[in-house]
């Protein structure tokens, strides 16, 4: 099958993929298109958003339709690294076994990160980034595909750690999920409050889903698309020729946001029919990329200006 083809192949499954979680999963739509984003670019994601926005059923909804390992981790400030990644025991032989924690899946759900110390976070560091977990000097190969969906409450700071730069930056993506509209949130209710369950349909494998990661990797990338990725990214470093940055950032991102910039313009192209990225591609996903990589100054918090309002700006200034 050729690169198109296997593209062509791509939408299709992706429009079934969006189908069967829509049984489930009400509204969302856009972050349920960024979810589906992340699968097929081999990117981890960050959910923020208050509670009952169904961030954990859209999780597990979408590991029920990829037919994949899926584990959740509730995190709490009790947690130890050994809860993630698994221990060695002395068994009935009197040796040492590993038993491997629930990091070892195809899709982990970190249920509110921000609630156990960084230590604990840490765990998560090597798995994230090498696709590996060491124990006890003993290396052990998680299966792909990997990845890592996170969820974070952005009200309730009581017991919450903040995530250390090193770990956001882990995360291709920051989804930010907003309330439903109203008629969405009547038919919530309807369908939630009566004796009904919904069946979801396995649309892909996991040798599928890799297949379609190595097509999208292939994708050919124009020069002047990597220039503008690049150029904004560079926007959000304080100290350069963009004045509204040198106001209000205090830091910004690294090279890791100008390959995911990329890796997610081919991806956003893929899923929508074409075969390769342009600059409306680069946009569309900028947000994502860079709300969590971006640490506003001062000026910024006293103006009530946001990481969104920055990355906007930034985006119209390059135009």
């Amino acid at each position: 099958m050729t690169d198109s083809e296997t593209l062509n192949l791509l939408v299709e499954k992706y429009n079934a993929l969006k189908n069967e979680i829509g049984k489930v999963i009400i509204g969302q739509k856009q972050a349920v298109d960024t979810l589906l984003l992340s699968v097929f670019t081999g990117g981890h994601c960050l959910l923020l958003g208050v509670p009952g926005l169904a961030k954990t059923l859209m999780v597990n909804t979408l590991a029920q339709s990829l037919g994949l390992t899926f584990s959740r981790i509730q995190f709490t400030p009790d947690l130890m690294p050994s809860d993630i990644t698994g221990s060695e025991i002395l068994d009935e032989s009197r040796t040492f076994k590993f038993i491997q924690g629930p990091i070892f899946a195809n899709i982990v759900l970190a249920d509110e990160i921000n609630r156990t110390p960084p230590k604990t976070q840490a765990a998560l560091l090597e798995a994230m980034q090498e696709k590996m977990v060491t124990v006890s000097g003993k290396t052990y190969k998680l299966d792909a595909p990997f990845f890592v969906l996170a969820t974070q409450n952005p009200i309730e700071q009581e017991g919450t750690y903040p995530l250390p730069e090193a770990q956001l930056d882990r995360f291709m993506l920051n989804v930010k999920l907003d309330y439903p509209s109203f008629d969405e949130e009547m038919e919530i209710v309807r369908t939630t409050t009566v004796d009904r369950t919904e069946e979801v349909a396995k649309v892909l494998s996991a040798g599928e889903i890799l297949t379609f990661q190595s097509a999208i990797r292939r994708m050919p990338v124009p020069d002047n698309v990597v220039d503008y990725a690049v150029r904004l990214v560079s926007a959000t470093r304080p100290g350069g020729a963009d004045q509204f940055a040198n106001k209000y950032i205090s830091w910004g991102a690294g090279p890791r946001a100008s390959q995911y910039l990329i890796m997610g313009a081919k991806t956003h192209a893929a899923l929508s029919g074409k075969y390769s990225p342009d600059i409306e591609d680069v946009n569309a996903v900028s947000h994502d990329v860079l709300r969590h990589r971006i640490v506003r100054n001062y000026y910024a918090e006293a103006e009530g200006i946001d990481a969104d309002t920055v990355i906007a700006q930034l985006v119209k200034n390059l135009d």
